[in-house]
């Protein structure tokens, strides 16, 4: 595909997801509508809506058509996410001014504000999927939904992304960081989310559990090779492109996967994983589709 093309495609695909998501979102109102504008101003902020995506486009890979099956989900993991990139933000832990080109949430609001707005975003994203789940009256589609419903908590717990991110923590300012630690701390603190996108998505449609395992799969390669150019950008990027401050890996005294394997070792397993990936979607889809080329995409995006 062009890339022009692809571009074009993506843009329309992010706002198809965002149109899909923003309905879902708390209203600013009442005594506590400080905290659900904290919320809305991060969920707002841009970004890829990548995980959305991720799992709409599973969810069409696998034949799924209605997409309002979908969407709560979709909005939910985007809660998800969004309150972990407040809370990350925060100076108990990556300490970051700018997110997306705008100020961190607890330099927008403040520090309290912000803690409230991520456990708000989180609590949120529940409750939106069990709203759901209490309006679905077709049993095969509940079902479905309960599934979906336990990879995602489980995905984004301590056994998920919370259990990446301490094991982050615990491993800053330490020279003798293993490589397997560090594929622990990616494959939770990052892979996870996209695992849990596409298997969401693959689960809402119906599919099987080989189809489901294949697609995890293809999950954690996206989400250790996105980790691993999310650490290469930041030794070679710059604020204007991400719109993020760079090279707060080495000012935390983070062990990352280029500091460890070194930029070109990074790069060629950034490509080998993210190509592997690319041909799980493309068998199971039996060709070229939006999703493998959103994955190849990822190979060279710079920010």
């Amino acid at each position: 595909m062009i890339m022009s093309d692809f571009k074009d495609i993506l843009n329309n695909k992010v706002n198809e997801a965002y149109d899909l998501i923003k309905e879902f979102l708390p209203k600013e109102e009442g005594l506590q509508k400080r905290v659900a504008e904290s919320m809305n101003y991060s969920f707002n902020s841009g970004g890829k809506r990548l995980r959305p995506m991720f799992m709409m486009e599973s969810y069409r890979l696998f034949k799924g058509e209605d997409l309002s099956k979908i969407a709560p989900f979709m909005a939910a993991i985007e809660m998800i996410h969004t309150y972990s990139l407040i809370h990350d933000d925060l100076p108990a832990m990556d300490n970051d001014d700018y997110r997306r080109g705008r100020l961190t949430n607890h330099k927008m609001f403040d520090e309290a504000t912000a803690i409230l707005a991520g456990d708000g975003l989180l609590n949120y994203a529940f409750e939106t999927i069990s709203l759901a789940m209490k309006k679905e009256e077709d049993p095969v589609i509940l079902k479905r939904m309960v599934a979906a419903f336990e990879v995602l908590s489980r995905k984004a717990g301590i056994n998920g992304m919370i259990g990446g991110q301490i094991v982050d923590l615990e491993m800053e300012h330490k020279k003798d960081v293993s490589l397997d630690t560090l594929l622990f701390i990616h494959k939770c603190k990052t892979a996870a989310l996209i695992e849990a996108s596409l298997m969401t998505g693959a689960i809402m449609a119906g599919a099987d559990d080989e189809n489901i395992s294949k697609i995890e799969k293809a999950g954690y390669n996206t989400g250790l090779a996105f980790q691993i150019q999310d650490d290469i950008l930041d030794v070679t990027g710059d604020f204007k492109t991400l719109g993020k401050s760079v090279g707060s890996d080495e000012k935390n005294e983070k062990i990352t996967y280029v500091s460890l394997k070194g930029l070109k070792e990074s790069e060629e397993e950034q490509k080998r994983l993210s190509e592997e990936a690319v041909e799980i979607v493309k068998e199971i889809g039996n060709g070229d589709t939006f999703l493998s080329d959103l994955i190849e995409y990822l190979i060279t995006r710079n920010n």
